[in-house]
């Protein structure tokens, strides 16, 4: 979408955006006023504070979501107040959110509702959404795009599963803020090659109890980053890791 969006802040500070990247969507809200049901969610991010992405966050319609891979990606978002329910934006703001839940259509609902198939849709946590629409209209038109990902920290690893099966939730990543690859070693084992179980969750398949961890990541970007011995031999299923390094794209 080709449009020109000057827009400017309650302090004055006009925002100048490129705009060539642009694509339209709506967004609704849940989770309370203070967004604490938001926790949780389909990309398995447990407690969002705990995992780096805090209250700022959004379930996106399955056409964002991907089965996943979108999982931890940051989208810039402004109401659009050029289209039908523009009047209910905040003129002059905008909101960055990161993609920690699925929003599934409802299919009670003609063609799935907001989040029915084919609907670029953001069902954001209360706080963000009411950065930039009012409350009462329940329903904004917003304009998005994807933005890199600006992180506290490292990546965090966090383990569940049992014996054989490891499971892992690979969160807090900067840049594309997403997993498109991952890899494990153990101390006695070369590089096993990570898939995708659910939303942000890698399994191995392997006897790893005992041994000291490294990782390996490659980002949606295209960066490729080794976490080595960043698990101690002590590990156990239920405890998360964090480390010093995050990636840049």
């Amino acid at each position: 979408m080709a449009k020109s969006l000057v827009f400017c802040t309650a302090l004055a500070a006009c925002l100048a955006l490129a705009t060539a990247d642009w694509s339209q969507g709506t967004a609704t809200f849940y989770g309370g006023p203070d967004g604490s049901d938001t926790m949780g969610g389909a990309c398995g991010y447990g407690n969002l504070y705990d995992a780096g992405y805090g209250i700022n966050n959004a379930a996106l319609s399955q056409t964002l979501f991907n089965d996943g891979a979108s999982c931890g990606q940051c989208y810039v978002i402004i109401c659009d107040g050029s289209r039908p329910g523009g009047q209910y934006c905040k003129p002059g703001t905008a909101i960055t959110v990161s993609a920690t839940n699925l929003c599934p259509a409802n299919y009670a609902l003609p063609n799935g509702g907001w989040c029915g198939p084919g609907r670029p849709h953001f069902d954001m946590s209360q706080p963000a959404w009411e950065n930039i629409g009012v409350y009462q209209a329940g329903v904004i038109p917003v304009l998005y795009q994807q933005v890199k990902c600006w992180r506290n920290g490292g990546v965090r690893f966090s383990f569940a599963g049992f014996n054989y099966f490891v499971l892992v939730n690979i969160q807090n990543l900067g840049g594309s803020g997403s997993v498109g690859a991952a890899w494990v070693k153990g101390d006695k084992t070369g590089w096993i090659q990570m898939s995708r179980n659910w939303g942000a969750n890698w399994q191995a398949l392997s006897d790893l109890v005992g041994q000291g961890l490294s990782f390996a990541v490659l980002s949606t970007g295209g960066q490729y980053i080794q976490f080595l011995n960043v698990v101690p031999a002590w590990w156990q299923f239920g405890m998360a890791f964090n480390t010093y390094q995050n990636f840049d794209y």
